[in-house]
């Protein structure tokens, strides 16, 4: 059938090989391997140029040593806390306070937060008896802090020895810089094929990806485990609103004032993922219910002519909404298309599709390793493995639970009735429009 496939292709003219394969010689090649390199290929010797400018940056910060508040909400994370008080106290840029928010928890966080405080692991510790969700606990923290930079951190994370100096650097190097997003690695990678499988996929879209789109000046959001902020900006905002996605929203946010949002590679923070399909699903059904309620409700704003008008953010929304939305319906119209015009040559087609991409994902995987040894990180080359899944995984699974996500979101408003956020929070941000 393979043998088949292929002799298949190689009798295609150019017309027809453009015709049957449009979607990934069009977009996903262009999008992913040809800009990504290119990008890759200016940001990489551009990084070495800057080493000096880079030292500069950091004997600025450590000359000025500006506290900076580390912020920590979670509701029943008390086992993980341990670990990232632990990486807390290795770091090489040591002018921090940890201010925990334990938003209702009912396992034993309460009491793990209290020894921590006692030994003065933590610097200050909230307990609200009552659950207020993710935004409301980072608001609560943002209330005490006293630093003049923001870090935010979910509890389940721990970071790299120097992550806390290298996402404070991007700062001083361009004081337009209203936050900085740091790398997010797997930290059960181990645990099971699935919490593998995402491993690459956030070294390929996390740390690439980002960096790509930093690079670009379009980069849309500064993820939720582990980001840096101003704290004169974030006091603009007045923190973070209630939602699935709010990371996202924040970001935006800071661009509309004006701010660069900025993606830090070198700082790294590991954060704990799913480990069954099921809990997957789950968690990206609410973080895709995002893309309609803030891109596409909240801040539509954004591609309207205004006196704030901004063609950064104008290319980062359209982006963000053409290949996450519209182009999420176009595979469903292709596959259509394919199977109603070409029936007897659908398998060969599918066959194709599938080298194709796993070819375009083994791209995206060697830029990684490339990024990774410039950075002086230490590539887990054998994540090669699980790249001939990555179609099936991104291409397959989350466009299914993508596209329930959009259509539920856009139908149904779901993303107010998720039980992430208690229900009384997430009806006064239904009636705010928020």
């Amino acid at each position: 059938m393979i043998e088949q496939a292929f002799s298949f292709l190689a009798n295609l003219t150019t017309a027809e090989l453009f015709g049957y394969f449009w979607p990934f010689f069009i977009l996903d090649m262009t999008r992913y391997v040809i800009i990504e390199g290119l990008v890759l290929l200016h940001y990489l010797p551009k990084r070495k140029r800057m080493v000096s400018e880079y030292q500069q940056a950091k004997q600025a910060l450590f000359t000025q040593r500006p506290l900076v508040s580390i912020l920590v909400p979670g509701k029943n994370e008390g086992q993980h806390l341990p670990k990232l008080v632990e990486t807390l106290n290795r770091q090489t840029y040591s002018n921090i306070e940890l201010i925990v928010v334990d938003d209702g928890s009912d396992d034993n966080t309460p009491i793990i937060c209290q020894e921590l405080n006692k030994r003065g692991l933590i610097n200050v510790f909230i307990r609200n008896e009552v659950r207020g969700g993710k935004a409301s606990a980072a608001n609560t923290a943002l209330n005490f802090a006293k630093g003049k930079y923001i870090v935010h951190i979910d509890a389940d994370s721990h970071m790299d020895n120097n992550a806390i100096e290298t996402i404070l650097i991007p700062f001083f190097m361009n004081n337009e810089v209203g936050c900085v997003g740091g790398d997010v690695r797997v930290a059960n990678y181990d645990t099971s094929l699935i919490t593998q499988v995402q491993g690459v996929e956030y070294t390929k879209s996390l740390m690439l990806g980002r960096t790509v789109a930093s690079q670009l000046g379009i980069l849309r959001i500064v993820s939720g485990a582990y980001g840096a902020f101003r704290k004169d900006v974030l006091e603009q905002i007045k923190g973070w609103d209630v939602g699935p996605g709010l990371d996202g929203d924040i970001t935006l946010k800071v661009r509309k004032l004006g701010y660069q949002v900025v993606h830090e590679p070198a700082s790294v923070c590991y954060t704990n993922v799913p480990i069954t399909i099921r809990k997957l699903a789950k968690q990206r059904y609410r973080w895709d219910k995002s893309m309609i309620r803030f891109r596409l409700r909240k801040h539509i704003d954004i591609l309207k002519p205004s006196a704030e008008f901004r063609w950064s953010n104008f290319i980062t929304v359209v982006d963000n909404l053409a290949f996450n939305l519209f182009l999420d319906i176009k595979w469903f119209i292709y596959f259509f298309l394919i199977i109603q015009l070409s029936s007897d040559y659908i398998v060969y087609i599918l066959i194709i599709n599938y080298s194709l991409y796993v070819l375009a994902n083994l791209a995206q995987w060697i830029f990684s390793i490339i990024l990774q040894k410039q950075l002086r990180q230490s590539p887990y080359y054998l994540s090669l493995l699980f790249v001939p899944l990555m179609p099936l995984y991104t291409g397959i699974f989350l466009r299914f639970v993508r596209t329930f996500s959009y259509i539920m979101e856009l139908v149904h408003k779901r993303s107010y009735d998720d039980k992430w956020n208690p229900w009384k929070v997430s009806k006064v941000a239904k009636e705010n429009k928020l």
